[in-house]
């Protein structure tokens, strides 16, 4: 719980991409309770580029939450602060993120193979990226 509080009050001062911290984070809350969050930072300020991330409790999977608040922050990303490109980055196991990912957009470029190691194996990472240029009907 403790971790939690942390990690809450953390990522409530990112509140602007161009601001002292270069990121935002959404909290995904139902029934006035945190069940995740969206972040977006900037990985290049001067060229207008951002990575995204997101975390949600997998007890609330499945209900359009994490792609409601993900969209959200994306057009927040490309429309509002301008970003050329936004690129989302993940285990490949984690396949309920690659199958979100397709859903709001972003478009597969990479797949790195045994690139990482975590939890005691090698594992590979997706990398998901969008344009600003690029269309897309949500």
């Amino acid at each position: 719980m403790e971790v939690t509080r942390d990690k809450l009050t953390e990522r409530q001062s990112k509140t602007d991409l161009d601001g002292e911290t270069a990121a935002l984070a959404l909290v995904i809350e139902y029934d006035g309770t945190p069940i995740g969050d969206v972040a977006l930072w900037l990985t290049d300020k001067d060229h207008r580029q951002g990575e995204i991330g997101w975390v949600l409790n997998p007890a609330y999977g499945g209900q359009g939450f994490a792609s409601e608040a993900v969209r959200a922050v994306l057009a927040l990303g490309l429309d509002h602060y301008h970003l050329h490109r936004i690129t989302a980055q993940m285990d490949a196991r984690n396949s309920a993120s690659a199958a979100l990912a397709n859903r709001v957009g972003l478009r597969l470029e990479a797949h790195h193979v045994q690139d990482w190691f975590s939890k005691g194996e090698w594992t590979d990472t997706l990398i998901y990226a969008r344009l600003a240029s690029e269309n897309f009907s949500q």
